[in-house]
């Protein structure tokens, strides 16, 4: 009963907007869920001379002054 009651909150959550843009669907940019990012090759390259995917990997690891990279 209280798996059901706790899937209940969280698909209302989701339903009301948090987690979703307008009309239920899911925002085009930035993660979708704290500490994922989108599948988007855009690579940058920060300070100490770390590549990452793409600027939200970067952020989540709290990397500095990146600038794209290559493409």
């Amino acid at each position: 009963m209280l798996r059901l009651l706790i899937a209940s909150s969280v698909a209302l959550g989701l339903m009301a907007g948090g987690l979703l843009g307008e009309k239920g669907k899911p925002e085009k940019n930035g993660p979708t869920i704290e500490g994922l990012c989108p599948a988007v090759y855009a690579p940058v390259i920060c300070d100490r001379g770390k590549i990452y995917p793409n600027q939200c990997e970067a952020d989540q690891h709290h990397a500095k002054n990146c600038v794209p990279y290559g493409v």
